[in-house]
């Protein structure tokens, strides 16, 4: 039974926190034979395990919502939900102990609140790394399980005054709005307060010598102090709310100069008041509140529009899926939500609507549109048999796909985790960045102290103001913001242009990159062999390929593909399987032990027959050679081109292949690269990338296969092929999205634009601060202009920033 108290199911708000829910959502919570709707999948997960473990009465016996989002994180907190790994099962990333979760963090307002909450988490024991992106105000944190729960870590950064959610789309959207809509309301009572005071400050100003009487100068005080009141207290709130924090921490923010001058202006203008005697300041308070709070509004829209690539990428799975429960024995349709897909079951994408989830085509012939998630612009054929990225856009005809992947583990999903990393770490210019603007406060402070002793003895009715001057115009955020800004919209960019960072210092390092070295196989060629011979020395041909094909049944090279699709429906089996990367495979088929790979490999004591002049494999058994296999590899359309752009920009190229060396020789003269050499192992290119390091090179590496993961892990900054082995993806620190090798020269032009725009942003920080502590501490900035100034300069650092978005 329900209690008279308890508040009435309101399908617009949280049926578990009382937040509102977004337009689009669909996260049920079954009670019974009621069904009720979540504002988020995390609060979905939660009331769900609540009512299922027989503590449904907790919404029943319930006399309220929680009051406030804190109040309700304070429930979960106590019920320690968030430590259930079916809660967790949506949002965190397991490897083991080792846990990863994407969190949003409530109460980011400057840059300084990134530092703080990044360095409180690490300090926890059993947190791995904290890392937060300001642009976003998302958290990527990773922990051991076994020595910290999730729970401890949420209530460590609520113990600090912010808030942290487990991520989800809608929610951030939300969280956005409100964030937005009182922004507005500050602004809109500092902006009104700051018009109505003015209207009791210019008669004063103006007024000449006895021309008015005390008593209506010190009503109009009195009006001032009224309306400055609701302007400190409600709209410079963030900034004392700061101020606390930082306080309590023992640290100096930069709120704290902040907070402190707009709070001695306004108690020094209300003594003034309530003593008549002394000046007031209260115009210059509401007007330096009113340009901080602009300036503030202005920075954060900067920020969203700069971070709305990782945003629209997260943007692209559709809310809804129509799946096909009986298929493929009947065709009854029925629409769920897409969180709900399973692997396995089967959905019908019609023309114009985007694909679910990773999966593949089982029905239906059409094209697809990958631009937002790979960078390339040609849509793509797509018929049964041919897998499909969830989030991509099918064109032409409707499509039945199997869902293969979904939730964390598709291909979009991944994207995003590696732009969330990318966005989180910082370069080693942000690191020194924060550390400068940390200490720069405790210079301001020092600064102004003397400046107000200086002036306390030079003219003491001037003292108060230019103290308050030097106090706000000196603020560290356009320092701090410097380096975050210009990576935001540099990653974004690259992302749209189908190359994603992974890393964050590789778009710093890529821009100081001297040498470029390639791979050949699936780089700068298609990565597409095809076998043109089959040279047989003993046996039958067609045996020599099956047992090839049975050999490379499990690699993920291109040449082993080419075998494979040669071979066609194989019967034989090999067990006993090894690779040896680089070089080759050894197996056993019917009791006899087989090497297929390079000649050098499978066939040390046999000569390549001069005949065959591609790439050549050898394949042998026990007793010596068997075949020799001839395959053939195009090189990319865009791989010409490439070259001349990288040698442009002025970057010296070479070719490590472990492919033939007079096939490789080849290929560079064909391409105008001098230093070609082939038939290198994987230990040798490592050893000659080192070399070229030890000569001061800063070192490129763009690869593709599993043998090329050592030196592309060794490389300063490394870049692998979408198409390629995962291994390779996971040791680089960049990945080519689309077939576009263009896109390579792209991003170098696009990371050192970002280095001078970075350069830019960091001399117009030292600049400004260097004018405008001096003219502010002798008395030519007033407060009101010091309110500009500093609002000014943290803006115009994320301007500049946006420039990178029309390069």
């Amino acid at each position: 039974m329900t209690s008279a108290n308890t508040p009435s199911p309101d399908p617009a708000r949280c049926f578990h926190c009382g937040e509102a829910v977004p337009a689009g959502a669909d996260y049920p919570i079954r009670m019974g034979t009621e069904a009720h709707q979540a504002c988020c999948r995390g609060c979905q997960a939660v009331a769900q395990v609540i009512i299922d473990s027989g503590n449904a009465d907790y919404y029943r016996l319930r006399s309220d919502y929680p009051a406030t989002a804190e109040a309700a994180l304070e429930e979960l907190k106590k019920l320690e939900l968030y430590d259930l790994p079916e809660v967790q099962a949506g949002f965190v990333k397991s490897e083991g102990q080792v846990r990863e979760a994407s969190l949003i963090l409530e109460g980011i307002v400057c840059a300084a609140c990134v530092w703080l909450n990044e360095r409180h988490l690490r300090q926890l024991p059993g947190v791995l790394s904290a890392d937060i992106n300001f642009s976003t105000h998302r958290a990527r944190v990773r922990w051991d399980d076994s020595r910290v729960k999730l729970s401890q870590i949420l209530k460590a950064v609520q113990e600090i005054g912010y808030l942290a959610h487990p991520f989800d789309t809608s929610r951030q959207e939300e969280l956005y709005r409100k964030e937005r809509n009182t922004a507005i309301r500050r602004l809109a009572i500092a902006g009104l307060g700051m018009m109505q005071v003015m209207m009791y400050a210019i008669p004063v100003y103006l007024a000449d010598e006895g021309t008015m009487t005390p008593d209506i100068q010190q009503l109009m005080r009195i009006a001032s102090m009224l309306l400055t009141t609701p302007v400190v207290f409600y709209s410079a709130w963030p900034f004392f709310q700061g101020a606390g924090r930082d306080l309590k921490m023992r640290r100096l923010g930069m709120d704290v100069p902040v907070a402190l001058g707009v709070g001695v202006a306004y108690l020094a203008s209300v003594w003034a008041v309530l003593t008549q005697h002394g000046e007031v300041y209260f115009d210059s308070v509401t007007m330096f509140v009113f340009f901080l709070l602009t300036g503030r509004f202005l920075e954060m829209s900067a920020r969203k529009r700069s971070a709305e690539a990782a945003e629209s990428l997260i943007k692209l799975i559709p809310a809804a899926a129509v799946r096909l429960p009986g298929y493929p024995n009947e065709r009854s349709e029925e629409t769920i939500a897409a969180v709900k897909l399973t692997p396995g079951d089967h959905v019908l994408i019609g023309p114009g609507e985007s694909f679910p989830a990773d999966g593949q085509v089982v029905e239906g012939a059409s094209t697809a549109d990958e631009s937002l998630l790979t960078g390339e612009s040609t849509p793509l054929a797509k018929r049964p048999g041919q897998a499909v990225i969830g989030g991509s856009l099918n064109l032409d005809s409707p499509l039945v796909v199997k869902v293969e992947k979904v939730g964390a583990d598709t291909v979009l999903s991944g994207i995003v985790r590696l732009l969330d990393r990318a966005l989180a770490e910082k370069p080693r210019l942000a690191l020194a960045a924060d550390r400068v603007a940390h200490w720069f406060v405790l210079f301001i402070l020092l600064i102004s102290a003397g400046v107000a002793a200086v002036w306390y003895v030079v003219d003491p009715s001037r003292a108060l103001w230019i103290t308050v001057s030097v106090l706000v115009v000196t603020c560290p955020c356009a320092l701090a913001l410097a380096t975050p800004a210009a990576l935001t919209v540099a990653l974004g960019r690259l992302t749209r242009m189908g190359l994603l960072s992974t890393r964050g210092h590789a778009l710093e390092t890529l821009a100081r990159a001297t040498d470029f070295v390639f791979d050949k196989t699936g780089t700068l060629t298609t990565g597409r062999f095809r076998l043109l011979n089959t040279h047989v020395v003993r046996g039958d041909a067609t045996q020599a390929l099956a047992v090839a094909a049975a050999l490379e049944q499990g690699a993920t090279h291109p040449v082993a593909s080419a075998i494979r699709e040669a071979a066609g429906a194989n019967p034989v089996q090999a067990d006993d399987l090894s690779y040896l990367p680089g070089q080759g495979a050894q197996g056993r088929v019917a009791g006899q032990t087989y090497r297929l790979g390079s000649p050098i490999y499978a066939a040390p004591d046999s000569a390549v027959p001069k005949e065959l002049g591609g790439t050549v494999i050898a394949l042998a058994d026990e007793a010596g050679l068997l075949a020799w296999f001839e395959l053939g590899d195009e090189l990319r359309p865009q791989a010409p081109a490439l070259v001349e752009q990288l040698k442009g920009l002025g970057l010296r190229l070479r070719l490590y292949s472990g492919d033939r060396p007079e096939n490789v020789a080849r290929m560079g003269e064909r391409l105008g690269i001098a230093d070609a050499r082939g038939g290198m192992l994987p230990a040798d290119k490592l050893a000659a990338v080192r070399e070229l390091q030890q000569q001061g090179a800063i070192v490129a590496m763009t690869g593709d296969g599993v043998n090329d993961a050592p030196v592309l892990a060794q490389a300063q900054v490394s870049i692998a092929v979408d198409q390629g082995a995962e291994a390779a993806q996971a040791a680089a620190d960049m990945v080519l999205l689309s077939n576009e090798l263009g896109r390579l020269a792209d991003g170098v032009r696009l990371a050192r634009k970002t280095q001078v725009i970075i350069r830019q942003n960091l001399a117009w920080s030292v600049l400004y601060n260097a004018i405008a502590i001096p003219a502010a501490a002798l008395g030519y900035v007033s407060p009101w202009l010091a309110g500009i100034g500093m609002s000014a300069s943290s803006l115009l650092v994320v301007l500049n920033a946006m420039r990178l978005n029309r390069t």
